[in-house]
């Protein structure tokens, strides 16, 4: 055992965004984050030992991201890496650090790495995003669907992925769209989709672009014949958009405030009980954080430490209980139980169960 993982402190590198477009999603992480911390210190911490978050801002650029990651990791100062960052940062992150230290990435993915040490703890178009477009075939007959998404390696995956599992369906794909991170004018966007032959539109727009778009869309008036699916919109999404921006728009996700089950209501008891009535919102985004976290703790109760030649000893089809509820580890990915819900002016709904932990 290493000098380090002697000190009764083990310090994470918690990379989540503070600016940019996704930075709207940088206090509910915050506030996820530091729920998870005080309730480990107030215990047995990780492996009997106390947890420090040393916080990265991942809403910069990728490269100057890893940097810092990079920094901390040679420097002994952190020994493992957690937190919801697109997935641009992470694999910048995992050339540089990829290997030596475990790394907990708790956003939604477009599928596999097998950079040791690494669990892609979040949803994946398998379990998320193709169910939610068989249920949106089901139950509004939506067929044909314009892809529009962020310019990087999730959004361009997903929708490659989408593309080729629904041919030979009876839906399809008829557009695919890919803006900056960044973009805040969609009006040749929108003036596209007026003209295309779809029933709906899947967005893998990030953060503040969701928001811009939501806006317009409405105020084109879309929002009547287009139904909208997303595998990123949440809460924060819904409340600067405003809810005039959120008819007929509807979101997959493993959480959701309104979730309702046994093991999301406690943690929304325990985090209206730390932070009060008006804390950052508490959705997908930020749970998946303090789902990083506490994957960090099982990692060390059931390995014994966090390193990733422990880590790689996890056996697979390893189940636990979490705010998602019953999840079982694949290898590096997470099965989990997946819901659809629709936007209900500023809140979700969860309309239907579309995938299981199996």
């Amino acid at each position: 055992m290493s000098s380090r993982a002697e000190s009764d402190v083990l310090s994470v590198a918690f990379v989540v965004p503070l600016q940019g477009p996704t930075g709207l999603y940088g206090p509910s992480c915050l506030a996820c984050g530091e729920l998870a911390v005080e309730q480990l210190n107030s215990g047995r911490g990780i492996a009997g030992r106390q947890v420090r978050l040393e916080v990265v801002d991942a809403g910069r650029d990728p490269e100057t991201v890893a940097h810092d990651v990079a920094r901390l990791v040679e420097a002994g100062r952190v020994e493992a890496v957690a937190g919801w960052h697109i997935s641009a940062v992470r694999k910048a992150i995992t050339r540089r650090v990829g290997g030596r230290v475990v790394y907990a990435f708790s956003a939604m993915h477009e599928g596999s790495d097998d950079t040791p040490g690494l669990f892609m703890i979040g949803e994946r178009p398998i379990n998320q995003l193709l169910p939610a477009a068989h249920w949106m075939r089901e139950e509004l007959g939506v067929g044909r669907w314009a892809i529009l998404g962020n310019d990087y390696v999730f959004p361009r995956v997903t929708g490659a992925t989408a593309r080729l599992a629904l041919q030979g369906t009876a839906s399809q794909v008829v557009s695919e769209t890919y803006v900056p991170l960044g973009t805040s004018d969609f009006a040749g966007v929108i003036a596209e989709l007026e003209r295309s032959p779809v029933d709906g539109v899947i967005m893998l727009l990030m953060g503040q672009d969701a928001v811009h778009f939501n806006r317009q869309f409405a105020r084109a008036g879309l929002t009547a014949q287009l139904p909208r699916l997303s595998p990123a919109v949440e809460e924060n999404t819904l409340l600067a958009a405003g809810a005039a921006a959120n008819d007929r728009l509807y979101a997959a996700a493993a959480y959701f405030d309104d979730l309702g089950t046994v093991e999301s209501s406690q943690l929304a008891r325990d985090y209206y009980a730390r932070w009060g009535r008006w804390a950052p919102a508490l959705n997908a985004v930020g749970e998946s954080c303090y789902e990083a976290i506490w994957f960090l703790a099982r990692l060390g109760e059931t390995c014994g430490e966090i390193s990733v030649a422990a880590a790689a000893t996890l056996p697979d089809g390893h189940f636990y209980s979490s705010p998602r509820g019953l999840v079982r580890l694949a290898g590096n990915l997470l099965d989990q139980d997946v819901y659809l819900a629709r936007a209900d002016g500023l809140e979700f709904r969860v309309e239907q169960q579309i995938a299981r932990a199996h």
